[in-house]
């Protein structure tokens, strides 16, 4: 599956954007989806997954009340609220239909599918 992400920008501390990433012909119903950062001099770093079944969803702590994901058959999307300078990143979407595991070890292992990352800069 190729995916698309977009919905990146420059934003003020406190701001939100919102982060879309589309796979264009192709279905998402059966792949475990989720969002990657990697700022800067820092290691990847899983932000967000939802397991292949839709019960397991996974934030990682830096995030958890700010961000939001969510999708349908052919997008997956990013709500990112009360953003912050550390949130400055390349944020990547990624999908994996191999097998079921859940939203927490997508995060942790990555992903089979990566789309191009889209730049997220929190700055005054």
């Amino acid at each position: 599956v190729q995916l698309q992400a977009s919905g990146g920008g420059l934003v003020q501390p406190g701001g939100s954007l919102r982060l879309s990433c589309a796979a264009p012909g192709d279905s998402l119903d059966f792949y475990a989806v989720g969002w990657f950062r990697q700022a800067p001099g820092k290691e990847r770093e899983g932000v967000s997954c939802i397991s292949r079944r839709d019960d397991s969803i996974y934030y990682t702590d830096a995030v958890k009340g700010r961000f939001t994901i969510s999708r349908d058959s052919s997008t997956v999307v990013l709500q990112m609220n009360s953003l912050k300078p550390e949130d400055t990143a390349v944020y990547y979407c990624a999908a994996d239909s191999r097998a079921y595991y859940s939203g927490d070890y997508w995060c942790a292992y990555g992903m089979d599918n990566w789309g191009k990352g889209t730049q997220v800069t929190v700055s005054s």
